[in-house]
């Protein structure tokens, strides 16, 4: 199967994460650095609390800058032209139709930390996710959520562009 470490993205959830990453590293250390450096301006700093919120910030930046490298390095990036357009993988995009009240709702799939559901973008480690990866169209699925088991038919299954 996968490593457990490896993350799976897009294309576009690779590139957001080289976007941010970026810009932490070319232009928030930068601001960062500069409120440090003005904060020692104001004289002793074992009792400036301006000072101390900076390195505490500059801490946050560092763990997030190293966050985003260990997530580049691990992510295996999932092309959806090599989705199989019949099935429901990552980098497709589904219909689901609830058997309960029929109403439909269409979501891409894609990567964990990418999901957006009110924008229409599931993760493949969601409930639904799990569910419905590598279904069919045709294909029922129980889901157990929080609030209850509900019941989906997949109505279609195409690749996302």
């Amino acid at each position: 199967m996968t490593d457990k470490n490896e993350e799976l993205v897009t294309p576009e959830g690779l590139e957001k994460l080289q976007e941010e990453l970026e810009y932490l590293v070319e232009d928030r250390r930068r601001e960062v650095a500069d409120r440090i450096r003005q904060a020692r301006e104001f004289g002793d700093i074992s009792e400036n609390s301006e000072y101390d919120d900076a390195k505490n910030e500059q801490y946050l930046l560092e763990r997030r800058i190293s966050e985003l490298q260990r997530r580049m390095r691990n992510a295996r990036v999932v092309e959806p032209s090599e989705a199989d357009g019949d099935a429901v993988d990552l980098g497709t995009r589904v219909t689901l139709r609830s058997v309960k009240d029929s109403k439909e709702r269409t979501f891409e799939i894609v990567g964990a930390n990418e999901s957006d559901p009110s924008g229409g973008r599931l993760s493949h480690s969601s409930p639904v996710g799990r569910a419905v990866l590598k279904r069919k169209v045709g294909d029922t699925v129980t889901v157990a959520t929080p609030r209850g088991s509900t019941e989906y038919e997949i109505m279609n299954v195409e690749l996302a562009s």
